[in-house]
């Protein structure tokens, strides 16, 4: 018994011997690794490092940073108590800064007068101290509490300053950088670096600057400090606990090459500090956006929303998004999401990628290709536009009657019931009067891997972290079927729509979106170079993607978006509608029912150079069968498309 109590105890001992080890060298190896490089190598690194540029494609400069003077204090091995107060007092008398609060000017009267102070605590409170009946803090209470207000306010200013410097030197851990002051005038900082004071040094740290008025601010994303579930990762790439790095989007993506280096500094045998090497700016990232394009279609968004308020159908409606791209190269050229709540704008380019709507007809283009491929149409076919009533559901119509249409028709004129009837013949059957369908999980999985296969409802690729798919119905059920067919069920993002309609532009090639265009050195080397990344290729006879290009053209040129362009444009596009159910009063009930419209388009037809889309969410809510509807997709894809061919 003996002998198995003393393995215990000895397996124990071992686990917290273990343990601690384990402890020192992954948690406090920043701490030690400091103090070693302050006692032995005498090197210390500067707070901050200038990060790389952002770049639009044109070069103009949209992020920058800005040099900050900067007081820093590090307390080094060997400085004494009255050393700091000397320094904290020196830099009061320079520095334009707070006056310490109450407590503060009393703890640093106190440790100026010491010997005052403490000869007017009693022996009462001395030998309750010194019988342990009282701690060290409430025996500094009690000192403190002798302080008077006289003698607070004997206290010259520079001292009051001192006071306030003195509790940011004293803050933290020994090692650690203390910030004495940020944006200091240039008399300031010279005065200071004249003075040479051990442990002080004057440092330019850096801050982002974006240079037109936060345009893209959503996307660019943000820097702060290493959030604290992500600094083990961190940590093991060589960065330290407060370190400043990208902590959203663009920032975050490309922080392995926007990150700088830090300046390197050896500390002298007297505790003074030289520069050894100065900090080193990151690598510049180029977009392929056209900052000036971004800022011009945003100002156009915003004299269009509040031209649509002037319409009562516009109630429910709060903003847009529009995306211009490069269909060849999955370039994103501009990128523009806006709200309007209150009367003020608001940016929302990031709704672009983690926003999703159903977007109704513009799904066509895709859908009508199950037809040709599973032998349910073919080149021609022709049907005479009608309605669709299944068992046990209401009537599912075109939006008007349509008439005699074939393939090329039912895409310009956006007839519902010829995708209806593709829909009805995957399964298996033919359409026939109040019947139900079969094998509706197999012709689900068709239609959604074809929808895949053009970018709807999967990740694009593009560089940017928390992009959504949407949202994918779960239910099955034939009238829903028939609603997938025509983009009345499953939800997209715009970003996801742009993909698409570069993929039927690309001939059927799925290529990666992407916000970078490339990577450069701060001496001109391209390090980086965004290649298009064709991710899959439609399974399609030749002849029914031209198929579908012809519809898309005779839909600019005489069907449903004919007056979206003009048409020496020569563009291919897709309009559509949708009607969803949404919370109006934020009571957590969808009670009110209103449309989001969507846009399409690629141009010139025949050798596209930019694909546009748009998506107005709620646009439309009709009061009555009289309430005007605002077109604002028609006169933001007409007055784009101008911009960019005529700009």
């Amino acid at each position: 018994m003996k002998k198995t109590l003393l393995y215990i105890l000895v397996i124990g001992l071992y686990l917290i011997c273990i343990f601690r080890i384990s402890y020192l060298m992954f948690y406090k190896s920043e701490y030690y690794n400091n103090i070693l490089n302050i006692k032995n190598n005498k090197i210390i690194y500067g707070t901050s490092a200038p990060r790389g540029r952002i770049l639009d494609r044109n070069g103009n400069i949209i992020v920058d940073n800005i040099g900050v003077k900067t007081i820093i204090y590090n307390k080094l091995t060997g400085i004494k108590e009255s050393e700091e107060i000397d320094i904290a007092l020196k830099l009061g008398s320079i520095l334009d800064i707070e006056f310490g609060s109450i407590n503060e000017l009393k703890y640093f009267y106190y440790i100026i007068h010491k010997d005052e102070i403490n000869s007017l605590v009693s022996k009462d409170i001395i030998n309750k101290y010194n019988e342990r009946k009282i701690s060290s803090n409430e025996l500094l209470e009690y000192k403190l509490e002798q302080i008077t207000e006289d003698m607070v306010n004997s206290m010259s200013e520079d001292y009051k300053k001192a006071a306030n410097i003195y509790n940011i030197m004293s803050k933290g851990y020994n090692y650690q950088d203390k910030i004495i002051k940020k944006d200091c005038t240039d008399e300031e900082y010279s005065k200071v670096l004249e003075l040479n004071l051990i442990g002080v040094r004057c440092e330019l740290t850096f801050k982002r600057v974006n240079n037109y008025d936060n345009l893209l601010s959503n996307v660019i994303g943000t820097t702060g400090f290493i959030p604290s579930e992500e600094l083990d990762e961190y940590k093991k790439k060589g960065y330290s606990n407060d370190d400043i790095v990208g902590t959203s989007y663009l920032e975050k993506y490309y922080e392995d090459y926007l990150k700088g280096e830090k300046a390197k500094y050896k500390v002298n045998p007297d505790n003074t500090i030289s520069l050894i090497s100065e900090s080193k700016i990151g690598n510049d990232l180029v977009l392929n956006i056209d900052i000036n394009l971004q800022k011009e279609i945003e100002e156009l968004l915003e004299t269009e929303i509040l031209k649509s308020k002037d319409y009562k159908s516009t109630r429910y409606y709060n903003g847009s998004y529009i995306i211009v791209s490069d269909p060849n190269t999955g370039a994103i050229i501009s990128l523009v999401g806006k709200s309007y709540n209150n009367g003020e704008f608001y940016n929302n380019e990031i709704g672009n990628i983690n926003k999703s709507y159903t977007v109704g007809s513009v799904v066509k283009a895709a859908t009508i290709s199950i037809g040709y491929k599973y032998n349910i149409i073919d080149i021609g076919t022709t049907v005479t536009d009608s309605c669709v009533k299944l068992k046990n559901k209401t009537k599912k119509c075109s939006w008007k009657s349509l008439g005699v249409v074939d393939d090329i028709k039912a895409l310009s004129e956006s007839s519902n019931y010829y995708q209806f009837l593709i829909a009805i013949g995957l399964t298996g059957e033919k359409y026939k009067y109040n019947m139900s369908l079969n094998n509706l999980d197999y012709a689900f999985k068709i239609y959604r891997d074809t929808l895949a296969s053009y970018g709807l409802g999967v990740k694009t690729g593009i560089d940017l972290e928390n992009e959504s798919i949407g949202i994918i119905g779960k239910t099955v059920s034939d009238d829903l079927l028939l609603n997938l067919s025509i983009g009345q069920y499953d939800t997209y993002t715009p970003v996801e729509l742009t993909q698409y309609i570069n993929t039927v532009a690309n001939n059927g090639n799925r290529i990666a979106l992407s916000l970078m265009k490339e990577i450069v050195s701060s001496d001109g080397k391209v390090l980086l170079k965004n290649e298009s990344k064709v991710l899959n290729t439609i399974d399609l006879e030749e002849k029914y993607k031209s198929r579908i290009k012809e519809g898309l053209k005779n839909v600019s040129s005489s069907g449903t978006g004919s007056n979206y362009i003009d048409k020496k444009y020569d563009a291919s596009s897709k309009t559509g509608t949708s009607e969803s159910i949404f919370d109006s009063d934020a009571d957590g009930k969808s009670d009110t029912f209103a449309t989001t419209r969507t846009f399409i388009s690629y141009m010139p037809s025949d050798k596209p150079e930019y694909s546009l889309v748009i998506v107005s969410p709620n646009i439309d809510y009709k009061e009555n069968e009289f309430t005007k509807v605002y077109p604002i997709n028609m006169y933001l894809s007409r007055n784009i498309s101008k911009i960019l061919f005529d700009n």
